[in-house]
């Protein structure tokens, strides 16, 4: 089985270990050492921090200046490790009973009145923040919500984190195969949620995003089209350094309004996409800017291979 040799299982342990620890301490401590850890991150590995400050120069080098763009890379790495330590934390954080002290909603109301309706929905997020909290919350409160999840190499981590989020009833798919059984889901009025922000390849269709082209899965508006089911657009920010996190649904797609579209697939693509920079925009130093998003490149006039890789179009 890949990922579950001795070596797998020693990683596992230490990470079980590392954990462990963490359930020892308050959660904004454990949210302080992850900002810590990050320094050390970008101390060890810069050219992760160098790949973010591209990117970034990429999406606002017109709007902000070097010092803010280095900032704001710095504060990536340390939303991802946050993220990190939130994913470990979160089952007992978020409760019924517990949630309002954590997360504050904006815009939910759309969402729940889709939900209610008993239609389905297709709920896509980016990685930005903490965003695993949007299902996490809509879980909380009883909707029926599967994400569709790309499996961890290690096999015993990641049975270990599919175990931990479901304690709230959140219900996990993995990715390959995935679209034949999220179909029946939607069909029985049941929420599938994906992050609809990686790189697609060369078979990925190319959309806007932060004036660049970026590959983007078709999966998503073909699933949502084939059900007839509204797209939720969603987000969960953090809000500062501690454990306060705002959830909110950016934008409500309706199949009503791709009906009359020459191209409703593009246009789907086109609408969530531009939804994840609206929100991004808002505080750009949670989205994970050190994903190579803009991977491939649309083939360039005269080439005969395809989409180019990001590196080659520069």
């Amino acid at each position: 089985m890949k990922g579950s040799g001795i070596k797998a299982w020693l990683f596992y342990i230490v990470v079980r270990a590392a954990f462990a620890l963490m359930q020892c301490f308050p959660i904004n401590w454990n949210l302080r050492s992850a900002r810590g850890l990050a320094w050390i991150w970008r101390r060890v590995l810069p050219r992760h921090r160098a790949i973010a400050v591209s990117h970034l120069t990429d999406a606002f080098g017109d709007e902000r200046t070097p010092d803010e763009i280095s900032e704001m890379a710095d504060r990536c790495l340390e939303s991802i490790a946050m993220f990190a330590v939130e994913a470990v934390c979160l089952t007992r954080l978020i409760v019924p009973e517990t949630w309002p002290n954590f997360i504050r909603v904006r815009n939910l109301e759309s969402a729940i009145d889709v939900l209610l309706s008993g239609r389905g929905a297709v709920l896509v997020t980016a990685h930005y923040g903490a965003f695993e909290m949007v299902g996490h919350l809509l879980a909380v409160q009883g909707f029926d919500l599967t994400a569709i999840m790309r499996p961890e190499n290690n096999f015993y981590l990641n049975r270990f984190l599919v175990n931990s989020r479901r304690t709230l009833g959140l219900k996990l798919l993995d990715k390959k195969g995935a679209s034949s059984h999220a179909e029946g889901l939607l069909q029985n009025g049941s929420m599938v949620a994906f992050i609809g922000d990686q790189d697609a390849g060369r078979k990925g269709m190319f959309v806007d995003f932060f004036g660049k082209p970026a590959s983007t899965y078709k999966s998503i508006g073909l699933l949502a089209m084939t059900a007839e089911v509204p797209i939720l657009v969603g987000y969960g920010r953090r809000l500062g350094d501690v454990a306060k996190y705002e959830v909110g649904i950016d934008r409500v797609i309706l199949p009503e309004e791709w009906a009359d579209k020459d191209d409703p697939l593009r246009w789907i693509t086109e609408e969530y996409t531009k939804s994840f920079e609206r929100f991004i925009r808002e505080e750009p130093s949670q989205y994970w800017w050190v994903h190579r998003r803009w991977k491939h490149q649309p083939r360039v006039k005269g080439d005969r291979g395809g989409a180019v890789s990001e590196k080659a179009a520069r």
